[in-house]
């Protein structure tokens, strides 16, 4: 049997551990297909040292085939299902993937991806859950080839995300757990689920609606079913749904983004009348800054059991900060982790005393790290003497807590979800009507921010649109063809000239300030 789930096999046989929006997997069950998916991987050419990407929804199939992974030494991509075809084939060709999973709903997607010089070659063998895909094998027919037998010679594998960066291209992470030295087994993923435990409540029943591309969504969902938790989900969030969900598997914990914490709130009051929520022992959020009166709402609701963490794909959570912490020091992000060390540099290379803000550097005590595949240049730049950094900016307090106070250059989050303006610059840019551009985050009620497009036309292009509302349809048509959904400007502007430094760099903080001179934050 599998090492990390035959226990449960045989402990817990009959109990859920999966469940999505088509059905359950009991513990014996999982066991089992991951057993087979170990073999058929294998069979497939695809064993330690192999890369697989995955390009599919909130499904059972994703966590069988991530602790198959985990089991047989192979590297498995997550990749964001809003992404298209030419961002697919990026990730894909980068990471050196010979096989990819999807299902129907995004095999277009996929298989345009596919088509791209970089990857037809490479990637050899494809996969569909859910229905049949043209030019895919069905996933089921493939575990079906694997024997249920306890595969030999164990190794440990894992994700490796990719996370956007203001220079374009996203780059892979490569921490730890993506991959171990020749031989590892896969008893680590034991001891790293063990130090995971007592923060999320496991073992126990873990709510995930939110992507588990994400590596929030993944870190408490995957790691708690290591120390045997059940994990239900749902793919689309819903958030009634979300309530049901928790009261019917008796859910323990929950990941949260502060725009479903709000669409919680904003549920009618018979809705929130009829939801029991005893079960939930914690609830915790991160990925972008919540406004005080929905976190003070949603604690005023379920109690405090509200945790905010801070941290990153790159540096996994530096610090928490629980419900009574933050009604102390509502702001703060909190004190970082005890293994962690959190070190306030200035621009000159100086270690900031309290109270003084500057660029965070984090070090991980157990001696954890991270680099960034296939750009050791992007490696060197985020490692220094203190440590490494993500170039958000942030100060420590007299007592030792965390403020975040900006955070990386340029950088928007809306919905929770990082995206980089540097990545639809150089889409836009590379329009012949287009002489300058830039991308700013402005404020949106809903989503915290929203991209906005600031366009200078280029006078003497022979095709330059008409005017500036055939300008933006034309722009627009062109972002949706390069650029996932959520990255798409909600608006553009059109001015003569960008404002830029002697240097040459846009001043985005002039072009920021009419939209948010008037907020109650400043991201």
């Amino acid at each position: 049997m599998a090492l990390l789930t035959h226990q449960f096999a045989a402990d817990r046989p009959d109990d859920v551990a999966l469940a999505d929006d088509h059905g359950s997997v009991t513990f014996a069950g999982f066991d089992e297909r991951v057993n087979r998916i170990v073999h058929a991987l294998r069979d497939a050419g695809l064993g330690g040292g192999g890369t697989i990407g995955i390009v599919c929804g909130n499904r059972n199939e994703w966590f069988e085939l991530a602790m198959a992974c985990a089991h047989a030494g192979v590297t498995y991509v997550p990749i964001n299902w809003h992404l298209v075809g030419p961002e697919i084939a990026y990730i894909l060709a980068d990471s050196g993937a010979t096989a990819v999973v999807t299902e129907g709903r995004f095999a277009d997607a996929v298989t345009t991806a596919l088509t791209d010089e970089r990857v037809a070659d490479q990637v050899s063998l494809r996969l569909a859950v859910g229905g049949e895909v043209d030019g895919f094998t069905p996933f089921d027919d493939f575990v079906a080839t694997g024997s249920p037998d306890e595969p030999e010679g164990q190794l440990f594998g894992g994700p490796m995300f990719y996370t956007s960066g203001t220079t374009g291209n996203p780059k892979g992470v490569k921490s730890s757990l993506t991959a171990m030295p020749d031989g590892t087994g896969p008893e680590i993923w034991q001891l790293v689920g063990a130090g995971f435990a007592d923060m999320v409540k496991a073992p126990g029943t873990t709510v995930l609606c939110g992507p588990v591309y994400h590596s929030a969504q993944w870190a408490f969902s995957f790691l708690p079913m290591i120390v045997g938790s059940a994990t239900v989900m749902q793919h689309k969030y819903d958030s009634a749904a979300v309530l049901d969900l928790i009261d019917r598997h008796q859910a323990t914990n929950m990941h949260l983004v502060p725009t479903q914490m709000k669409r919680l709130l904003d549920l009618p009051d018979d809705a929130k009348a009829g939801f029991d929520g005893s079960s939930l022992q914690l609830v915790i959020h991160g990925a972008a800054p919540c406004p005080t009166a929905v976190k003070q709402g949603l604690i005023e609701w379920w109690g405090p059991k509200i945790t905010e963490y801070y941290g990153s794909t790159e540096g996994s959570i530096i610090s928490l900060i629980d419900s009574e912490q933050w009604l102390a020091k509502g702001g703060s992000v909190g004190p970082p982790l005890p293994h962690m060390e959190v070190t306030i540099v200035d621009d000159d290379g100086n270690v900031c005393p309290p109270n003084v803000p500057g660029t965070v550097w984090f070090r991980n005590a157990m001696g954890t790290d991270f680099e960034y595949h296939n750009a050791p240049d992007k490696t060197a730049d985020s490692h220094s003497g203190h440590g490494a950094t993500t170039g958000d900016v942030g100060y420590l307090d007299d007592d030792g807590y965390l403020w975040l106070s900006d955070r990386k250059i340029d950088m928007i989050i809306s919905g929770g979800v990082n995206i980089y303006p540097a990545e639809i610059e150089s889409v836009i840019g590379g329009d012949r009507a287009v002489a300058d551009v830039a991308v700013i985050g402005v404020p949106n009620d809903e989503f915290g921010e929203e991209v906005k497009a600031m366009v200078v036309l280029d006078p003497d292009a022979p095709d330059r649109p008409t005017d500036d509302d055939a300008a933006r349809a034309h722009l627009d048509q062109l972002c949706r063809t390069q650029l996932a959904g959520y990255k798409v400007p909600r608006s553009y502007e059109f001015l003569d000239e960008l404002p830029r430094t002697g240097t040459g760099k846009v001043k985005k903080a002039i072009l920021r300030a009419p939209f948010w001179d008037d907020a109650d934050r400043t991201v």
